[in-house]
């Protein structure tokens, strides 16, 4: 096995999920750790925008294909599995177990000298929620591989961006007083995001005679009470008032998350079962192989505080919103309307702008998130609601930032597909429809010099359902996308007038 020591060749490392929370952050560090890195993505144009991209090999893969997950493992040394279907739909165990044997199998044989997987820290003697249970499966599938195998187990993650950190900031900011679980008094042990990626790149160097789980945690073991309580001292919160009762159901606790915080219910759902068993490390062994840096593991106090500056700075690199679930739609927009695919119906309108292309060009970018969709407020928020109670995004997610954006990045209910800066940004909507919708924005110049404003509403049905969903909400189109035309234009004019 090559090594990176004595000025020996650098190790190759495949990083699968390379676009989602944990995958986008490991890359740059094994990178400052002198490997070369081959990430993989269903979808490679979702990492453009990223510091490292031009730093790395990109390869465009499913990791259920065999063929391009042969593709992808040729001459790689360390192979991460980054992947798992959290809040996928109810087939998700069979797709995380057919998939963690289908890379299991391509590493064997394309000869790969380790494999690195990221699961999630449970209890041994209790009945596991399913997605617990589906990730301990995951982890002995891959540690039979016949492959050296490290599979870190880790609680909860603390930094910016995750969604369990996410989850207990905004129950804690906008519930002073809350009715929870009783289960919320059960231990945890917490570790910052920061320790996940020092031991993640830290395995890849152990022994080839090392092949087994790793139990990992911060210094500190809380209950999910004290979690926020100490959040809310950490924020400049009040003390929260906390009330357990025996009888709210993991269900009910998800939906009741999914209302209150960005969190969607489906992806709730498996964090608020993790919380019902005691998850604490029963060892500690990784220190033998990655020890501790010498100031020691960031302490859950410090790591909300490092968490909380990222968000205040906008210094946000990676979310849980970030990665797609597998099985979401991922065919880009067939340019041709009358594309093979079926019918598609368009709601087209330009407006000439009384502003420079920059400064209307800014104001498309901005667009979303606090700033909203410059159109009747209340039917976008009605919309949301009515998403999240089916178990879409809503409007919560947000943006990651708020004046830039990247392909791959969530916009509330949309994500984005295509950016052009300057000129186009195409957004495909992940709200529960009953088809596929779109919505571009753009700035052009005309042949007398005017600047242009193009905005475009494609919808793909899928049946008379979806038909029918398209004609009942037409009557609305004037009001919605008639007025985002309008308020938009209107803004990137004053924009312009205050310049």
């Amino acid at each position: 096995m090559s090594t990176h020591d004595g000025g020996a060749e650098p190790l190759t490392a495949l990083v699968t999920g390379a676009t989602g929370y944990i995958g986008g952050r490991l890359v740059p560090e094994l990178l400052a750790a002198g490997f070369r890195v081959r990430a993989m993505a269903r979808n490679p144009d979702r990492l453009e925008g990223r510091e490292w991209r031009d730093a790395v090999d990109v390869v465009r893969a499913d990791a259920q294909d065999p063929e391009q997950l042969a593709a992808a493992m040729a001459g790689v040394d360390v192979a991460y599995y980054l992947i798992h279907s959290l809040g996928s739909g109810p087939t998700f165990e069979e797709r995380d177990r057919r998939t963690a044997r289908a890379f299991a199998v391509a590493a064997r044989e394309a000869g790969v000298r380790r494999i690195v997987y990221l699961g999630g820290l449970h209890p041994d003697a209790e009945t596991l929620s399913p997605h617990l249970a589906s990730r301990r499966e995951v982890g002995d599938i891959l540690l039979a591989s016949g492959v050296p195998t490290a599979v870190l187990q880790a609680a909860v993650i603390i930094g910016s961006g995750s969604a369990s950190f996410e989850m207990m900031r905004y129950l804690t900011e906008r519930l002073p007083a809350m009715v929870a679980p009783r289960w919320l008094d059960n231990r945890i042990q917490p570790i910052a995001v920061r320790d996940v990626l020092r031991y993640l790149v830290g395995v890849a160097r152990l022994p080839e005679d090392v092949s087994r789980t790793f139990d990992i945690g911060g210094p500190d073991v809380l209950t999910y009470r004290e979690m926020m309580q100490r959040y809310a001292a950490i924020a400049g919160l009040a003390p929260r008032l906390i009330r357990t009762v025996p009888v709210l159901t993991p269900k009910l606790a998800s939906l009741w998350v999914g209302l209150v915080t960005p969190v969607p219910g489906p992806l709730a759902r498996p964090l608020v079962e993790s919380l019902i068993h005691e998850v604490v490390a029963k060892e500690d062994d990784i220190r033998r192989y990655v020890p501790d840096p010498p100031e020691g593991l960031l302490g859950f106090d410090a790591a909300v505080e490092l968490a909380l500056q990222k968000v205040r700075e906008f210094d946000v690199a990676t979310s849980w919103a970030s990665a797609t679930p597998q099985g979401a739609p991922s065919d880009p927009l067939p340019e041709d309307p009358d594309w093979a695919g079926g019918s598609l119906f368009v709601d087209e309108r330009e407006r000439v702008v009384d502003a420079t292309p920059e400064d209307l060009w800014a104001v498309i970018e901005g667009v979303g998130g606090t700033t909203g969709w410059y159109s009747w407020r209340l039917g976008w928020m009605l919309r949301g609601l009515m998403d999240r109670l089916f178990g879409g995004p809503g409007l919560r997610r947000g943006r990651r930032h708020p004046t830039r954006l990247w392909v791959g990045d969530p916009v509330d209910w949309w994500r984005v597909e295509r950016i052009e800066p300057g000129r186009l940004l195409r957004l495909r909507a992940e709200m529960r429809l009953p088809g596929l919708a779109w919505l571009e924005l753009g700035a052009h110049t005309d042949d007398d010099g005017r600047t242009v404003f193009r905005q475009r509403a494609i919808y793909h049905p899928h049946g008379l359902v979806g038909q029918l969903y398209w004609w009942a909400v037409t009557p609305f189109h004037g009001v919605v996308f008639g007025g985002m035309q309008r308020n938009l234009a209107t803004a990137a004019e004053g924009r312009a007038a205050a310049a």
